[in-house]
Formats: C-alpha cells, structure tokens, sequence
C-alpha cells in the first residue's frame, strides 16, 4: 500500500506523456528532422521545471521520503562523457521513435514492437553495468 503514490505518479506520467503526444514516433521523427517545434516545447518545459525544483529543493534543503537530506553530488566535467552517452542516446531514441519513459506508456496502448526497444534499453543498461568499471569516467 505504500506504492499508491508512485502507481498514481505512474498513472499520471503515462496520461500527460500520451495527451502531449510526446509518445508519438511521428513527433519525435519529426523533431530530429526540425520540422516541428513540438516535442523541443516538451523537453524546453521539462528542463525549466526540473531547474525550478532543484532550487526549490536546494533553497530550502528539503528531504527525500524517509527523511535524508537531497545532496546534489557535483561530476566530474568531461566533454567526452557526454559527447559519446549523448550520441548513444540520441541514436537509440531516433531510430527507435522512444525514449525510455514513453516507452512504457507505448506497452499501456499496445504497440506491441516496443518491447524490440525495451528489450534494446534493458540489454544496454546490462551491458553498461557489466563493463561500467573498465570504462573512463
């Protein structure tokens, strides 16, 4: 029972991804063509809110649900690391039409082939934490 809130938040995730048709593979081909404005209004909306609740949560040291403080951990700043994860993600996402939430909204209407892509996800992230300590970080 102590999971209804993250089932609802789910539930919730899952309406907002379908009604802002940011499941849609069509709008994420469109995007990565720059015909349309679309999904970048989808991702610029996601990263001003996610910046206004790190300062909130910075602000006014807020606590995780058992009660820790949220510590931001600063990284390391290497352009390599995100030059090679970036071109890794943004390949996957083109040619599969999904990033890793929507994916799971696109189960819950049954588009069946997008288990070929969470199959692609799961083995991946596998793969990463098999090698993960031979690789430079």
């Amino acid at each position: 029972m102590k999971s209804i809130k993250f089932i609802i938040a789910g539930i919730l995730f899952g309406i907002v991804m379908s009604k802002s048709e940011a499941i849609s593979w069509y709008r994420i081909q469109e995007m990565f063509r720059f015909q349309d404005f679309h999904m970048y209004g989808i991702i610029g909306t996601a990263v001003v809110l996610g910046t206004i609740a790190t300062f909130v949560i910075k602000k006014f040291k807020l606590r995780d649900i058992q009660g820790n403080p949220i510590v931001f951990t600063p990284k390391e700043k290497s352009v390599s690391r995100y030059l090679i994860g970036g071109t890794i993600f943004g390949l996957g996402w083109a040619l599969t039409g999904a990033c890793p939430g929507p994916m799971f909204v696109n189960v819950g209407f049954s588009y069946w082939a997008i288990f070929i892509a969470i199959a692609g996800a799961l083995s991946g992230t596998y793969v990463y934490g098999a090698i993960k300590d031979r690789l430079p970080h």
